[in-house]
């Protein structure tokens, strides 16, 4: 400490005693962390001396790390905090209750049911003449109770449906947390932790494609660059070094170099922290004082006019006003306006999930259809109601009997209702979201951890997969295992005397100082087991390399450690090489560089010759080189690296570094190795499977096109005798551009139909291909593109693939973060898992879709032409709820976790257009519906003759239930039972019952639902209007329900292609039928949402006058705040530019709350799918969940955009500045509804 100012020292004793005798505090460090460049190391050097000092402080050494001593460690949890940001509550069990009673048409049934039951309780006078006999108004409130019980049924159904989804995210999203691992050094060890067990003090080792989990500062690195776009919106990559700039961000992403850093802040006081705190997503239970030093804070902040936080009086006044709201502000808020517009930009639109498009623009269809019939229902209802009474039987209309009237209009009003609840098939949304989570969770056996909802179902659809090599299609564990060195090709690794012992030398200390430190090879776990490798792969071959030739690397290290290299030039896509130099004790330097072969053997004029010295090497030597050791080595599939190094000497002074091209030139070669990485025994079979299943498999590597070629034909991608095409890189984007060099889509056509394999590729390319494949329309079916990637390099290609797959073990933090799918075992046969369950998944739908349309029809048919025809229901409200329970409810569940079969893989897939409902489905739902109309209504019409019991038509009001009634009732829910059966096959397949015992829920679901229908019937009594039926009558009920197994068999006789007046349906929505004036509108949104659009063109004179209501509010409040006076004017103002606003409104209600609750992307439901989304805490790409009403109207309403006085700072969630100043009027940018200018202050 000697070298520290004496404030400084004064400073860290009085410190010392409250917080845990380390040498700073928390609000020390965070004040720092918040520093940039040339201020953080003035504050550094003022405080603590260097970052030595601040080692010293903090109680670690930069070379050992920590103790790692348990008492320490959790000392420096107390006093610092833990790493790991508390997620949001979730929701409990009472609030899902609440949620799903926020249903309409379940309001309009408790309405409904409510006055039914307040009438019953009516006895009208004596004297009057109304039209009900006085015993059978005892048992009025019966039906009003029954329909309250059966909604509450269904309301508690579809909550812990809700909750045991939530639940199941829960678990999904801590696993993918305990995943993630880091490499830090404990007690001189390097070793790797989980995340959460990161400490201040901690020396962690930064290396590319990271992403940091915790703040540090730079104590040693090479070539490091950081994207911090997470944090500041800057696209640019940031150099990091010890002189300018040491400062590392959580959340930030490596993207070159490596390096070691000090952790300072860790959980709750890193950045991300910081700014999740803000959001909300971890809740403050903070003491006053901790607020007071807090505010502290906040003052000097507001002065930096760095990274500006909000002020704790604004964060409490929000919090106590809006707390929901702001818990949901969006995660982006952290990027500043002109980043997220550029991002807005270049970013495609994104389509909603294939299928939740589909099925949204289906429920909506049939919803309308529903509503229509049930309105016409009432209507009749009422009006033969009105006739028959009135006009017919010419009873007057005596005040008595009022509430009798209006108690027959009520019970017309909930026949009606119940038509509607029937129609609905408010199952759907469920359906998919039990098959997905369901899915999921199967998926995670089969080594795919899934974190994208819809991306399973994609998969099933996917035709194309572009997949990496290296790991994925081989086994990643590299060896050497032919080697050129001192003129001479060895076919298996040379014995170390056959080598000159010069060569040798160089040879070893090359590749010890040239490989990354964090690569090594360690012991075997098992006895006899294999040597493990831990980093770099290819790194790990060489290094096996120099074990196999007698010699020990690990030595070397020691007597080099990191810290001695004079400088290093990373490995990254551009360069294809990595550099090390050493500084020699003569003051002359020495680089080493390993790279891929026919690169730097072009930068090589020297070689090393049998007796060690260096002779000239001329092109066409190289040439011979290429032609005699390159080629062989590459044709039998080998990675082929070459070992060179330079020396500069000292008389010439020091080298300009930074000029690359000067230094990577006048190279010596030492050697050319030939790694050989073998394919995965279970890869071609799992390719094979691929192809039957009509998916093109190709390979995108970065390695030579011998050594691609090779393995793809090891793989089966290439077939012998096939015209396929293997590209390098450069052939590619030479075919592929035009003149000026632009990229033309048809160009890309001519090429990707025949292309396998696309060698020595650059990570643009791989986007390039997969983006040119998404865009083709050469073929009818639009192609679906899955991708594989583990490098941080990837991570584009990942993102704008339809389904992105991440290498769990192998691949970096930025290409899990960039994915939807991780592959935990790394292994190709995977995905073709993963294909299965996406097929699964939408075959799943279109059972339940077939069994439930059938359904739907029927019921609503038998209402309406019943209530027609006898002015009464045959199935009466609380059957129908019982029906709608099994055929939504149980029937989703039952269907939808059927497993899926090796079957699935023998068709082609799906493809996007294709409709939900195939002509088959069409075939099978009408003809069952026929079937059972034709049996309800014999029934209906003939039933008392045929059973010889009393006919149930046309009984007063509160009548006593009839055996007819309840045979018509049974009967129809037997044919529902065994419709389920019928349902489980939707390609025509005549055995239904096939691998029915591998599904238990199915069986339990059609089991039980068996046994509560005869509990129902023969107990039910008057709830349900049932009256106990006899064994042959049951017996008949069955028989009948029976018979749509038999009739499904006459139906799958006829052949569908007869059938050509059936229709598909279910169509997703293409983008050519939607208006051109709508297109504009939805430019805005990042989604595009089909059902919405059906939805919505009712809803904007609603939202003109909820705008209205608005600005009448805003202005109460303004008067009452006193604050955004002007604002509100000002909204007030922009009332005349109305029409545009609206429809900005309605963009930001369909971007978050749809009408058809459960609908949505998931993600708008609960704060876990948000976690889902962005497991490792990006703040970036997620858009805002529930807009407060006027966020919309950044643009015209300044004092919402608190900020926007000072263009230059970061837009913050909450900003704040003072409030006694009037703002300027502001002519902003407007900002799209995404951005984050979102106003807090005035929010609903």
């Amino acid at each position: 400490m000697a070298n520290n100012s004496y404030s400084g020292v004064k400073n860290s004793m009085v410190e010392a005693n409250h917080d845990g005798d380390f040498g700073c505090t928390l609000k020390e460090l965070r004040s720092l962390m918040e520093l940039r460049g040339a201020e953080a190391l003035n504050q550094i050097g003022e405080s603590y001396g260097d970052i030595q000092g601040l080692c010293n402080r903090l109680k670690s050494s930069p070379i050992d790390g920590l103790s790692g001593q348990p008492a320490d460690i959790e000392k420096r949890k107390t006093v610092f905090g833990q790493n790991f940001i508390p997620p949001k509550k979730p929701k409990t069990f009472l609030q899902l209750v609440w949620e799903a009673l926020q249903d309409v048409t379940l309001i309009i049934l408790e309405v409904a049911a409510i006055v039914s039951l307040g009438l019953s309780f009516y006895k009208p006078p004596d004297n009057s003449s109304c039209v009900e006999d006085e015993n059978e108004a005892e048992a009025g409130w019966i039906e009003g109770a029954a329909i309250l019980l059966s909604v509450i049924c269904v309301v508690l159904v579809t909550a812990f449906n809700d909750w045991s989804k939530e639940k199941q995210f829960r678990g999904l999203q801590s696993r993918i947390e305990q995943e993630q691992k880091f490499t830090v050094v404990r007690g001189g060890q390097v070793i790797q932790i989980p995340v959460a067990e990161i400490v201040v003090g901690d020396i962690a080792q930064v290396k590319y494609g990271d992403l940091l989990p915790a703040d540090g500062v730079l104590i040693q690195g090479n070539d490091l660059k950081i994207d911090e776009s997470s944090l500041t919106g800057e696209s640019d990559h940031v150099k990091k070094t010890q002189e300018k700039d040491p400062m590392l961000l959580s959340g930030t992403h490596v993207m070159e170099g490596s390096g070691k850093m000090v952790v300072t802040a860790v959980g709750v006081n890193s950045q991300t922290g910081i700014i999740f705190t803000l959001l909300g997503g971890g809740e403050d239970d903070d003491d006053e004082e901790d607020e007071k030093k807090k505010e502290k804070e906040e003052k000097k902040k507001q002065k930096k006019n760095k990274k500006q936080e909000s002020s704790v009086e604004n964060r409490k006044k929000a919090k106590a006003q809006y707390g929901a709201a702001m818990e949901m502000q969006p995660l982006n808020s952290d990027e500043g306006a002109d980043a997220e517009e550029k991002k807005k930009a270049n970013l495609p639109k994104k389509e909603k999930s294939v299928l939740q498009g589909k099925l949204t623009k289906l429920a909506v269809q049939i919803g309308k259809a529903g509503l229509v019939m049930s309105a016409i229902t009432v209507i009749i209802l009422v009006v033969l109601f009105v006739v028959d009474t009135f006009w017919i039987q010419n009873l007057p209309w005596d005040k008595a009997c009022t509430p009798i009237y209006i108690q027959f209009f009520v019970k017309f009003f909930i026949i009606g209702v119940t038509v509607l609840v029937v129609a609905v098939p408010e199952g759907l949304p469920l359906a998919v979201t039990i098959s997905l989570a369901y899915s999921v969770k199967k998926m995670m056996k089969d080594n795919n951890l899934v974190r994208h909802l819809d991306a399973c179902e994609t998969m099933g659809n996917a035709t194309a997969i572009c997949s990496d090599k290296t790991g994925t299609l081989t086994m990643n564990r590299m060896t050497v295992v032919q080697a050129y060195i001192a003129e001479k090709h060895y076919k298996q690794v040379p014995e170390p005397e056959s080598i000159p012992s010069s060569t040798l030398d160089i040879l070893i200390l090359g590749i010890a100082v040239n490989c990354a430190y964090t690569t090594k090879i360690m012991p075997p776990e098992k006895e006899g087991g294999l040597p493990r490798q831990v980093g770099n792969k290819t790194e790990c071959a060489l290094l096996g390399f120099s074990s196999d030739l007698k010699r020990d690397y690990q030595a070397i290290r020691t007597e080099i450690p990191e810290e001695k290299l004079y400088k290093v030039y990373t490995f990254n896509s551009v360069r294809k090489s990595m550099s090390t130099v050493l500084k020699m004790a003569d003051g002359s330097y020495r680089m080493f560089s390993k790279g891929a072969s026919e690169i730097l053997l072009k930068k090589c004029y020297k070689i090393l010759t049998a007796n060690g010295e260096p002779k000239v090497f001329r092109p066409r030597d190289r040439d011979d080189v290429v032609k005699k050791v390159i080629e062989p080595m590459a044709s039998e599939g080998l990675r082929t690296i070459c070992l060179a190094y330079r020396d500069f000497p000292a008389s010439e002074g020091e080298p300009d570094w930074d000029n690359e091209n000067d230094i990577l030139s006048g190279l010596t070669c030492i050697c050319v190795v030939g790694i050989e990485d073998p394919v995965r025994p279970e890869v071609p079979d799992a390719i094979r499977k691929c192809q039957r299943a009509g998916i093109t498999v190709r390979m995108v590597t970065g390695d030579n096109i011998n050594t691609a070629r090779a393995i793809a034909s090891k793989c089966g991608i290439l077939q012998p005798g096939d015209d396929f095409l293997c590209l390098e890189g450069k052939e590619f984007n030479r075919r592929i551009r035009n003149e000026k060099g632009e990229i033309e889509q048809e160009r890309i056509d001519k090429i990707w139909p025949k292309l396998r394999v696309l060698a020595r590729s650059s990570p643009t390319d791989k986007h390039t291909l997969v983006k040119g494949i998404i865009d083709s329309t050469v073929i009818e079916q639009r192609q679906v593109v899955a991708v594989t990637g583990d490098g941080t390099n990837d991570g584009p290609a990942l993102k704008k693939a339809d389904v992105g797959f991440a290498m769990g073990i192998a691949g970096t933090d930025v290409a899990k973060e960039a994915s939807d799918i991780i592959l935990t075992d790394d292994n190709f046969s995977s995905i073709v898992k993963a294909v299965m369950w996406g097929r699964n998944v939408y075959d799943s739908i279109s059972k339940f879709l077939q069994f439930q349309l059938t359904v739907n029809v029927v019921a609503v048919i038998v209402a309406f032409t019943g209530a027609c025809i006898t002015q009464d229901s045959p199935l009466k409200a609380v059957q129908m709820l019982w029906v709608n329970l099994i055929m939504d409810t149980f029937a989703s569940l039952a269907l939808a976790t059927e497993p899926p079969t090796e079957a699935l893989l023998l068709r082609k897939p799906y493809g996007r257009n294709k409709p939900l409902i195939s002509r088959t489905m069409m075939k099978n739902i009408l003809g069952q519906g026929v079937y059972q109309l034709v049996i309800i209504f014999s029934l209906l019409f003939a039933g008392e003759k045929l059973f010889d019991i009393d006919s149930g038509r046309n009984t007063p009001l509160h009548a006593p239930p009839s055996e007819h009634y309840t045979i018509v009732f049974n009967t129809f829910v037997m044919m529902q039972l065994f419709n389920e059966i019928n349902a489980r096959k939707i390609h025509g397949e005549r055995n239904v019952f096939d691998g029915i015992f591998n599904n238990l829920i199915f069986c339990s679901i059609v089991f039980g639902t068996f046994i509560i229908q005869i509990i129902i019937v023969q107990f039910g009594g008057k709830p349900f209007s049932c009256v106990a039926l006899t064994i042959d009558q049951w017996l008949w009920c069955t028989f009948l329900g029976f018979g749509s197994l038999l009739w499904g068999q006459v139906i799958s006789s006829i052949p569908t292609s007869r059938l050509k007046f059936l229709k598909t349906a279910g169509h997703g929505t293409q983008k050519e039928e939607i208006p051109d004036e709508e297109l504009e509108e939805l430019e805005d949104m990042d989604e595009i949402d089909h059902a919405e659009r059906e939805l919505r063109r009712g809803q904007i004179l609603w939202f003109r006058g909820l705008n209205r209501i608005q600005t009448q509010m805003d202005v109460v409040s303004a008067f009452q705040s006193g604050t955004s006076f002007q604002g509100a004017l000002r909204r007030q103002a922009s009332n005349s530019s109305q029409q545009q606003h609206d429809i900005r409104v309605v963009n930001a209600f369909r971007s978050s709350i749809s009408l058809y609750e459960g609908l949505e992307k998931p993600e708008s439901r609960t704060s876990i799918h948000n976690f889902m989304t962005h497991p490792e805490f990006r703040i970036e790409d997620s858009e805002p969940h529930i807009p407060l009403i006027d966020d919309t109207d950044a643009e015209d309403d300044a004092p919402t955009k608190r900020n926007s006085a000072s263009p230059r700072n970061n837009n913050n969630a909450v900003e704040s500045s003072n409030h006694l100043l009037p703002e300027p009027p502001i002519t902003g940018t407007p900002s799209a509804p995404g951005s984050p200018l979102h106003s807090l202050e005035t929010s609903l």
